[in-house]
């Protein structure tokens, strides 16, 4: 399979505003994605979360669901409720040209993030592991704020529709991490090579 360009900081969102209204719908009908933890299938293999299914946080606290809420089923616990309707926008929309999506690792907790930078650094050493995980303060997962994508053909069609659905790939080594686009944007922030910046 041929791996698409990343996208170029200065492609508009043709479709945006057209999706807006099916992305309101989706967060106002509650869909949900069917599958989700897990790697993404032949990515490269690299110690961030995507290995990790059980990174997400049961309490819903950051989408407003509070303790008492069931889990989802779709990797999606905790993650920013716009973030998630987007997602489920793209999703949709990936399903519909038969191209499986699902999130492989959303919200994780500050502990998990640190397990996952000690790992890297345990196996790749540092500098190398820290263009690859960022430490808990500096990541958007534990924020709640992004997702990372699989299988393979899903991440890299969400790279090449994600601004369509406000949704960023973050990283230029990483095709699955994607983030929403920032409020007010109409193209996605010039991508960071890697998560050496945040260290």
């Amino acid at each position: 399979m041929r791996r698409p360009e990343p996208a170029h900081p200065t492609r508009t969102r043709p479709r945006l505003a057209v999706l807006a209204g099916a992305v309101a719908a989706l967060a106002l009908a509650g869909c949900t994605a069917t599958g989700a933890g897990g790697a993404p299938d032949a990515l490269p293999a690299v110690p961030v979360a995507t290995a990790d299914p059980a990174s997400q946080d049961p309490s819903g606290a950051a989408d407003g669901a509070g303790p008492d809420a069931p889990p989802r089923a779709d990797g999606l616990d905790g993650v920013d409720a716009d973030l998630a309707a987007r997602f489920e926008a793209a999703r949709a929309a990936a399903e519909a040209e038969g191209v499986e999506l699902r999130v492989t690792s959303g919200k994780r907790t500050a502990e998990e993030q640190q397990r996952l930078v000690d790992d890297a650094v345990a196996t790749r050493g540092v500098p190398e592991a820290y263009r690859w995980v960022l430490p808990p303060e500096s990541s958007a997962h534990v924020q709640g704020l992004a997702v990372d994508v699989g299988p393979t053909e899903g991440a890299y069609w969400l790279a090449q529709h994600g601004l369509d659905f406000g949704l960023c790939q973050t990283y230029a080594n990483e095709v699955w991490h994607f983030e929403k686009l920032p409020d007010g944007a109409d193209a996605c922030p010039e991508q960071h090579p890697d998560s050496s910046w945040g260290w």
